[in-house]
């Protein structure tokens, strides 16, 4: 398969490009493209952090691809869901303190709710060794047993199985009622509004949680099959769109968009070193964010932007 090492060497074209449901007209609104990708999180493999469970790696090269790449979906839920899908980073302008919080629940440290320690740790459950490589199920299914601690976030994350979203499911993951509600007062309350939960948003007897659905597919076995591409590409352009998890073994990427026949996706397959906030809470950002192609790190290894592969 041919590939663009960078996202400036994309070609210009007629053809409009689809990041996580905002479309980019290349001729007359590259910068903003690039801008749209560099605003989302970008994590990659790290090094030099404390070790998992206090004796294990202390670095996730080569086997945390996938954890990675669930990280930025998240990251990406958190976004939306505190600063909104508009919202744009800009290097060197203060942030937002949501930001600062939603970065700070994936730093790699293990009181961090969503760092690379939890999720291994958690994995553990999943029938995964700590250092072993997680498929896209297992990571979902990760995300939504961390997501029970944050109360922060308060997200509900739902997985469909056999590829059924059951909606009475989510409906009961989703609302949330205040402590001292009768139940039957609730349940009538959360069935009222299935659909628009910002009616319940407000309702005397609860609240209604952000939802994350992830639906784990096989769409091909070495190749996705040309029968399901216009309908995953059709998903890159739904409003609500946190983009995909997929790879094979040691080899995962985040999916955020496509042109043409090609996607877009964000590589975590780069090692940078381990970056922890400082006394006041701040954290330096820079490496979590591609907007440009960078420079080799220290050990020269090339640190990839986001790259495009041909679909068919």
């Amino acid at each position: 398969m041919e590939s663009v090492d960078y996202l400036e060497d994309l070609p210009e074209t007629d053809e409009p490009a689809w990041i996580l449901g905002r479309q980019h007209h290349l001729k007359t609104e590259k910068s903003k493209l690039l801008s749209d990708i560099g605003s989302r999180l970008w994590f990659t493999y790290r090094r030099k952090f404390s070790p998992i469970g206090g004796t294990g790696p202390s670095s996730d090269a080569g086997w945390g691809c996938m954890l990675r790449c669930g990280q930025m979906m998240l990251a990406q839920a958190l976004i939306c869901q505190h600063l909104g899908r508009d919202w744009q980073w800009e290097e060197y302008k203060k942030q937002p303190e949501e930001y600062k919080k939603i970065l700070c629940c994936f730093l790699d440290r293990k009181d961090c709710c969503y760092s690379i320690h939890q999720m291994a740790q958690m994995g553990v459950g999943e029938g995964k060794s700590i250092g072993e490589w997680f498929g896209p199920n297992t990571v979902a299914q990760v995300l939504k047993k961390l997501a029970l601690f944050d109360e922060w976030n308060s997200l509900a994350v739902y997985v469909s199985m056999d590829n059924t979203v059951v909606i009475e499911d989510i409906k009961k993951m989703c609302w949330a009622p205040l402590q001292g509600c009768p139940r039957s007062h609730c349940s009538s309350l959360s069935y009222r509004s299935s659909i628009n939960p910002a009616k319940t948003s407000g309702a005397p007897g609860g609240s209604w949680k952000p939802l994350l659905l992830i639906v784990p597919l096989r769409l091909g076995i070495n190749h996705i099959n040309p029968v399901y591409v216009d309908a995953f590409k059709e998903c890159f352009k739904m409003p609500q769109s946190l983009g995909a998890l997929g790879g094979k073994p040691n080899n995962a990427y985040y999916f955020i968009g496509f042109l043409g026949n090609e996607l877009i996706y964000l590589d975590p397959h780069t090692t940078q070193v381990f970056v922890d906030s400082d006394e006041s809470g701040a954290v330096d950002d820079h490496s979590f964010h591609c907007q440009q192609a960078p420079p080799p790190d220290e050990d020269n290894e090339p640190r990839s932007l986001g790259s495009i592969r041909i679909l068919l």
